[in-house]
């Protein structure tokens, strides 16, 4: 671990930037119940708390890790993990350096709770040529909290092991079964209907308790053979001016409303 001394001899900007990366490691140690590093952290409190180059927001956080109430909470695994992740993020943002969504950790206090997942059996999904990893990732843990069977996967999806996509799905590629398979799994038991626009508001629509939806590619939409093979269409109704939305976020609106269609009409989950 550098310095603090060493660390401040650094141009600002530089400075702030290694002291994120040392954090971020420092943090990590944390979240595994680690503390050791609560002395250096505080002491690095002190040494930001006076530096000018600091806006006073980010002075005062300083100085809150370096007083008699922050050195209590860097004794702690979860109110230090707090501690230095504002600390770590504050001094980022003072660098310039913004967080992309695959690199934020996943959230504190979140357990892997096995053989805790319930399902609906007759509930699947089709990603049709979705592109992004994160989109995929995000579909993913909307499964497994939502109760999704089995994803399948067309040929030009974005693979789920890719590190965005592990990164936005938050362990559930491990637990949410999921297969490669063209338009034929469409043909499986079950209705097969499409997510998409001009479609029957999701408010009304009558979710199938054995189906699987189609969410289709985020800049074409689900293609016209896709949509052959559906037999009806939903849509989610949307009051802004650009009428659309980020494909793993529509995936998750639709995904709660049928959970609470089946549940309003009896339909339990099962264990997985």
């Amino acid at each position: 671990m550098i310095a603090v001394r060493k660390l401040m001899t650094l141009t600002p900007l530089h400075r702030a930037r290694k002291a994120a990366q040392v954090l971020g490691h420092t943090e990590a140690d944390y979240r595994q119940g680690l503390t050791s590093a609560g002395a250096w952290v505080a002491e690095l409190g002190s040494a930001f708390a006076a530096d000018e180059s600091l806006g006073p927001e980010l002075r005062a956080l300083a100085a809150e890790a370096s007083g008699e109430a922050g050195r209590m909470a860097l004794s702690s695994p979860e109110a230090g993990t707090r501690l230095v992740n504002r600390l770590r993020r504050g001094l980022e943002a003072h660098a310039g350096v913004s967080p992309a969504d695959w690199d934020l950790r996943e959230p504190l206090g979140l357990i892997l709770a096995q053989g805790a997942r319930r399902v609906f059996p007759g509930v699947r999904a089709y990603l049709e040529d979705l592109r992004s990893p994160f989109n995929v990732g995000s579909v993913f843990r909307s499964a497994d909290a939502f109760g999704v069977a089995e994803i399948v996967l067309s040929g030009f999806t974005a693979d789920p092991r890719h590190q965005r996509a592990e990164r936005s799905a938050m362990g559930a590629v491990d637990i949410v079964p999921w297969r490669r398979g063209g338009l034929e799994a469409l043909a499986e038991p079950g209705e097969a209907f499409a997510l998409e626009l001009r479609g029957e508001p999701i408010d009304t629509f009558a979710f199938p308790e054995r189906g699987i939806v189609v969410v289709g590619s985020e800049e074409l939409g689900v293609s016209p053979e896709a949509m052959a093979l559906c037999s009806r269409t939903v849509s989610i109704p949307m009051l802004g001016a650009k009428g659309s939305l980020n494909a793993g976020v529509a995936f998750g609106v639709l995904m709660d409303a049928w959970r609470r269609s089946l549940a309003s009409r009896g339909v339990e989950p099962v264990r997985a």
